[in-house]
C-alpha cells in the first residue's frame, strides 16, 4: 500500500512539473506575439509615402548600405542581409527585385508567402545587418533579436521599426537564374563556382513607409 501510495505522489509530481513547463512555454509565446502585434500605420514614428517620393540614390542604398529582405507572419517569420537587387519600373508598375540563394532559410519564406519586406537602416557600422547576413534563422532565434522590433503591414508582413525606409511587395514572378541563360559566364563562374543560382523574384511595390 506504501509503495502505491508513492507511486501515485511520483506520478502526479511529475504531472505538475510538466504542466510547469508547459505554462512557461505558453508564457514565451504569449509574450512574443504580443510584442509582434504592432501595427505599422500605428506608429508615429513613420508617414507612409508614395513611391514616387523615394529620392535616394538605390544603387547606394542597396549596393552599399545594405538591406534586410524579410517574409513571414507574426508568428513565424525570417530575413536577411542583402546587397544585391534592384527598385525599378516593370509592366507597368513601381517594382523591386530580390535574391535569394536557395540554401538561405529566408527561402523558405520567401517561396511560402505572397508579400515580402525590403527595409534599409541608419547604420554606417552596419552591426545588426552583419549579424543578419552571417547567422541562419536555422540555429539563431531572429525572431526574437533584440535589436530589431517587428512590426506588422496592411498585408500582414513583418517589417522592423529600427529601418529608416520600409517597402513593402507582392511577388508578381519568380525565377531561378541557370548556367545556361548567362552571356557573361565570368559572372557565374566567379559568383556561382557551386552553381547554387539565386532565385529571383519580382515584387510590386504596394506601401512604402519612411521614419519622420
Amino acid at each position: 500500500m506504501l509503495v502505491k501510495k508513492l507511486n501515485v505522489y511520483l506520478y502526479k509530481e511529475k504531472n505538475n512539473q510538466i504542466m510547469k513547463i508547459l505554462l512557461v512555454i505558453s508564457i514565451s509565446i504569449l509574450t512574443f506575439a504580443c510584442s509582434a502585434q504592432k501595427q505599422i500605420r500605428d506608429l508615429d514614428g513613420f508617414k507612409e509615402i508614395g513611391w514616387e517620393e523615394i529620392n535616394d540614390n538605390t544603387i547606394k542604398m542597396i549596393g552599399k548600405d545594405w538591406m534586410l529582405i524579410s517574409a513571414g507572419n507574426a508568428e513565424d517569420y525570417n530575413m536577411m542581409t542583402a546587397s544585391w537587387g534592384t527598385l525599378g519600373w516593370l509592366w507597368e508598375r513601381p517594382v523591386s527585385t530580390i535574391y535569394v540563394r536557395p540554401q538561405r532559410h529566408t527561402h523558405n519564406y520567401t517561396e511560402r508567402e505572397e508579400y515580402y519586406t525590403i527595409t534599409f537602416y541608419d547604420d554606417p557600422d552596419k552591426e545588426v545587418l552583419r549579424l543578419m547576413g552571417t547567422v541562419s534563422g536555422k540555429n539563431f532565434d531572429k525572431m526574437n533579436y533584440e535589436k530589431l522590433t517587428p512590426v506588422i503591414t496592411p498585408n500582414g508582413s513583418i517589417a522592423f521599426e529600427e529601418a529608416k525606409l520600409i517597402i513593402e511587395c507582392k511577388k508578381l514572378y519568380t525565377h531561378v537564374l541557370k548556367d545556361e541563360e548567362f552571356n557573361d559566364t565570368s559572372s557565374m563562374n566567379d559568383m556561382y563556382p557551386k552553381k547554387d543560382f539565386h532565385t529571383v523574384y519580382i515584387g510590386e511595390i504596394t506601401g512604402v513607409w519612411m521614419k519622420k
